[in-house]
């Protein structure tokens, strides 16, 4: 699921700057857009590097290896993932409602995706019901 949607998002991203009001944009916006646009291809080639790692080592007994390199590969990805959809959501909202409801919405949106990609799995790790949240 992850890796289709960044993969999407990914080829959505790389489609905005040929469109007609892309011109449109001023500079905070079009560095916003590099940056997001650079996470979003960057969390693509994380996520699918570990299928590439398994099919150049298979069979030959670097299963500790693979799955401790995918794990981190893994990880990064989603990092960058969670920047790209919170660039995305920004940007969305600044041309959208303006500066202050595109910073919020960056905001909001990483505060999310840390509770629940960050906050959740440690709460669960430390044996805390994770499911009260």
């Amino acid at each position: 699921m992850v890796l289709t949607g960044v993969q999407l998002l990914t080829g959505f991203l790389l489609t905005l700057p040929f469109q007609q009001r892309f011109s449109e944009l001023d500079g905070g916006l079009r560095w916003l857009y590099l940056a997001t646009v650079g996470c979003s291809i960057s969390a693509t080639a994380m996520l699918t590097a570990p299928v590439a790692l398994h099919r150049l080592v298979f069979r030959r007994h670097m299963l500790q290896w693979l799955v401790a390199r995918s794990h981190h590969l893994t990880l990064v990805g989603l990092v960058l993932l969670g920047a790209a959809v919170s660039g995305v959501a920004t940007m969305i909202f600044d041309v959208m409602a303006g500066g202050k409801a595109g910073a919020a919405a960056g905001a909001a949106t990483m505060a999310a995706w840390l509770m629940l990609w960050v906050g959740l799995p440690l709460m669960a790790r430390r044996g805390t019901r994770a499911d009260v949240i």
